[in-house]
């Protein structure tokens, strides 16, 4: 997977878009291909506008959740090393390409959008490991003994995904910025990290605390 690709999925919805290498400020030890803000002189038309929130090239940035993930596991690297790990909604794969980094057996990238998938395949080869990548949740599940996620609860409809999660793994980690209460008192808050997302995006200092959670799966 190639630069050009990316640069060429990221003008679906903004005719200028550019990505480049870029290390995030919360976990410098991962390198990224992440949208160049560079190629911003001027505000959006109205048309980029609309197709950036129609359908925004999520995996173009690294948010915060992500980057507090990927170095937790960087820093705690006996929590996934030897085993099958899957990353759910892994957008740049960040968390994805920690996990290989800490030594994991396998790591899965699982996005449903195929551009995403292109950036987790490009992003492994720029920090030399090797990732899997799958469209398919029910058939990334198999076989797995860690999942992490990072900030996909900002969905409601995502939420059920807490108690399968519990019924597919030994182990969950995940981590949101967005949802203080998540609903489930399996998933015990371990620590609170402050990160920024990446190219920063000016949120809302709220969105700049991630809480980390572990959740043993109920099988065992």
């Amino acid at each position: 997977m190639t630069k050009n690709k990316l640069i060429k999925n990221i003008q679906k919805t903004l005719s200028k878009g550019d990505v480049s290498i870029t290390q995030p400020a919360g976990c410098q030890a991962i390198s990224l291909y992440l949208f160049n803000p560079d190629v911003l002189e001027g505000p959006l038309s109205h048309d980029e506008a609309q197709a950036v929130v129609a359908e925004p090239a999520y995996w173009s940035f690294c948010w915060a959740s992500g980057q507090a993930l990927a170095r937790y596991i960087l820093q705690n690297p006996a929590l996934v090393a030897g085993k099958n790990v899957l990353d759910f909604g892994a957008g740049s794969a960040i968390v994805a390409i920690a996990a290989a980094k800490a030594g994991a057996k396998r790591a899965i990238a699982c996005d449903i959008d195929l551009d995403a998938l292109d950036a987790a395949k490009a992003n492994a080869t720029l920090n030399n490991v090797s990732i899997d990548t799958s469209a398919d949740l029910d058939k990334a599940l198999t076989d797995i003994d860690v999942i992490v996620a990072a900030d996909v609860l900002y969905d409601p409809e995502n939420m059920p995904l807490l108690a399968r999660f519990k019924q597919s793994a030994s182990l969950i980690i995940l981590a949101d910025s967005r949802v203080k209460h998540l609903g489930d008192d399996a998933y015990k808050l371990k620590q609170t990290i402050t990160c920024r997302t990446w190219p920063d995006l000016n949120e809302f200092e709220e969105f700049n605390q991630v809480r980390v959670y572990h959740a043993v799966g109920e099988e065992v």
